[in-house]
């Protein structure tokens, strides 16, 4: 990118709500049914049926709006927002806009210097979901699956104070590890349950006036995200470089051709004709409702980042990754909790090879093969010096494969680490004896060798003597 330019960017992220039942009927939210198996007669658009708020929908907004300090309103109001689209039954959708439940929020993201950055939250807006257009296998015909009508959404609008697309992602990250933590989404971007527009301009750097901007809609991945934000900021700056203008409008990101391209005009407000929904009646809650919410919020990954740092004594780094999931920062404290060994060690087994086994079979944490105290257990035999870290891998293999509990393994493999003083001075005798010129040279100053040496000595006990007494009783043998 030039240096001539400065990026702005805001995001819009849409995050489904971990509800059953949908924000204005009780028609079931699950994924996956046949198409227009869970649509009901309010999301159909029915004359004569009406709406009913979802309460558990107030309640998760409310809980976000505390997690991000933000102000939650006493009182908020649903808005029909007009327009018409074949997946949309009714010609509008039930939003907020004027008076959102969550305005003026903020959070931190981390820079690549190690420095913090805040982002403002202007909003976050209870709405319906539309239904989805499917051009699939329907021989030139368009289908309509009214499935996610009515299923409820969050928007959370964030402020233009993004400047990368690398910041933008972490911005996106830290909202999906918040409402995960909440227990508001599941996250699934899969499955749309959390996505985002992203509205990018550029302006000439130094320039206080915000540039025109588009609005890229509908990204369901980290990696989109990135890849469309700086296709767009690339675009825009070749088009004004040239001597173009930017047209405000609303494009789609192509992945195959790692391309946007325009979709339509982009709408302002005044195009929706917002008015209060005369069906619905302003959403009213009091202190002891938001009382009630903020007593039950958990440790957010903030707090238990520095808690991790503050009481294991953990890296800063290891701690915001062990964080980033409520289920592994879970595990990770009940396999500290049922070990004397140092917390720095149960992390580095965590973030090494089970997050390596993890990943291999695109397993959740939640489905380890291997449970946190089985990885205490493991830890626990590196700590008293009964297996080493090395052979602790083999191990490792044989809990994952369900060979049996540590103990049982190290037994049946005959893995156990040899601390006998006097056996390791017999064995590091007999490699020094078979290996004079070696030692010679040792002697004469060629110290490098001494890692052939410990090389040599495990080879000859199969790996199980205790590096620690091979190292200090190999430096003792040669320096005589």
């Amino acid at each position: 990118m030039s240096a001539r330019w400065e990026v702005v960017i805001g995001l819009e992220i849409h995050t489904q709500l971990a509800t059953r039942s949908k924000i204005f009927s009780g028609a079931s939210t699950a994924y996956g049914a046949e198409p227009n198996t869970q649509a009901c007669l309010v999301d159909l658009g029915y004359p004569g049926v009406l709406p009913v708020v979802n309460k558990s929908v107030v309640r998760m907004a409310a809980s976000f709006g505390l997690a991000v300090n933000a102000t939650v309103a006493r009182r908020s109001v649903f808005a029909r927002k007009n327009y018409f689209y074949p997946d949309l039954p009714k010609g509008y959708q039930i939003s907020q806009y004027e008076l959102p439940i969550v305005e003026r929020g903020e959070l931190f993201i981390d820079r690549e210097d190690g420095s913090q950055k805040r982002i403002g939250i202007t909003r976050a807006h209870l709405e319906e979901d539309a239904g989805k257009s499917i051009h699939e296998g329907l021989d030139g015909f368009t289908g309509i699956d009214l499935n996610r009508a009515g299923t409820p959404l969050l928007e959370i609008v964030s402020e233009p104070d993004l400047r990368s697309a690398r910041e933008a992602v972490a911005y996106m990250r830290k909202i999906h590890t918040i409402v995960r933590y909440l227990g508001i989404s599941d996250g699934n971007m899969q499955e749309g349950s959390f996505r985002c527009d992203a509205n990018v301009s550029v302006r000439p750097k130094g320039d206080e006036r915000l540039g025109t901007r588009t609005e890229l809609k509908n990204l369901n991945s980290f990696r989109f995200v990135e890849k469309a934000i700086n296709f767009e900021i690339e675009r825009q700056i070749d088009l004004l470089e040239d001597g173009g203008e930017v047209v405000q409008e609303t494009r789609l990101y192509d992945a195959d051709k790692d391309e946007t391209r325009s979709m339509r005009s982009k709408e302002e407000a005044n195009d929706y004709r917002y008015f209060p929904d005369p069906d619905l009646l302003p959403v009213e809650i009091d202190d002891s409702f938001i009382n009630a919410v903020q007593a039950s919020l958990p440790e957010l990954p903030d707090a238990k980042t520095r808690r991790f740092v503050d009481e294991f004594g953990l890296r800063a780094e290891d701690a915001g990754i062990l964080t980033v999931s409520r289920q592994l920062a879970d595990y990770f404290e009940a396999a500290c909790a049922a070990t004397a060994a140092p917390a720095q060690l149960v992390a580095n087994w965590i973030l090494g090879d089970l997050s390596a086994a993890l990943n291999k079979e695109a397993l959740d944490v939640d489905h380890s093969r291997v449970t946190a105290p089985m990885l205490a257990s493991l830890v626990e035999r590196i700590h008293d010096n009964t297996i080493s870290g090395k052979i602790a891998k083999a191990v490792f293999d044989g809990l994952w494969a369900g060979e049996g509990s540590v103990d049982e393994i190290i037994e049946s493999r005959g893995l156990k680490q040899i601390t006998d003083a006097s056996a390791i001075e017999s064995i590091v005798a007999e490699v020094i004896a078979n290996n004079p010129s070696q030692a010679e040279e040792y002697r004469a100053g060629k110290t490098k060798l001494l890692g052939y040496f410990v090389g040599q000595v495990m080879q000859a006990t199969g790996g199980k003597a205790n590096p620690g007494q091979v190292n200090a009783i190999l430096k003792q043998k040669l320096d005589s």
